[in-house]
């Protein structure tokens, strides 16, 4: 059995309610909100696979929409003790899915703003959003092998909230096909 996982049910919406070998978990958004659904499901059934769908910025200008597999996770919105930003002063700087794709910027805030996106940029971010470090984390904790999918609803700055909600129906349609094609589901 695989795990289906969003932050929001928005994400799934062109998702059918049940879906062949497949449970499903919407956590909430936001980095805490994203450890603590994931750790609850994960301590509760085994799993062979966690897939994560739901949606991201795209901070790459040069970058087209569409849904990405994602390799690895940073936190943007971090920084140590030496004032590093995106470095934790406990968790690693960079977890891993081990499957080809793109870097994602993780934090626990809705980017909309240039000087920001700017900041992900030079960490080597390509995509960002609210949860997929955490997922990563939690996932590696428990020796579950997890796949994260994500679509571009937005550019990540200015007017950014509005274009992801005018967006994220057809999001969820891109990643319910991509499903489908990969899962036969």
């Amino acid at each position: 059995m695989r795990l289906l996982v969003a932050a929001l049910a928005s994400e799934l919406q062109a998702f059918p309610e049940t879906l062949d070998g497949f449970d499903r978990l919407v956590t909430g958004p936001g980095k805490l909100k994203a450890a603590y659904g994931l750790t609850r499901a994960l301590d509760a059934t085994a799993y062979e696979e966690i897939v994560v769908v739901g949606t991201a910025g795209g901070v790459d200008p040069a970058l087209p929409g569409g849904v990405y597999e994602v390799t690895a996770a940073i936190q943007h919105d971090v920084q140590d003790l030496d004032g590093v930003i995106g470095q934790h002063v406990s968790l690693p700087p960079r977890v891993a899915t081990g499957r080809d794709g793109l870097v994602i910027a993780t934090g626990d805030s809705f980017v909309d703003d240039v000087a920001v996106v700017e900041r992900i940029r030079g960490l080597g971010g390509v995509l960002i959003d609210m949860e997929t470090y955490a997922y990563v984390w939690v996932a590696d904790q428990f020796g579950v092998p997890i796949r994260v999918l994500r679509a571009i609803s937005d550019t990540a700055q200015d007017g950014a909230t509005t274009v992801w909600d005018e967006t994220v129906a057809a999001c969820s349609v891109q990643l319910r096909e991509r499903i489908r094609d990969e899962y036969r589901v």
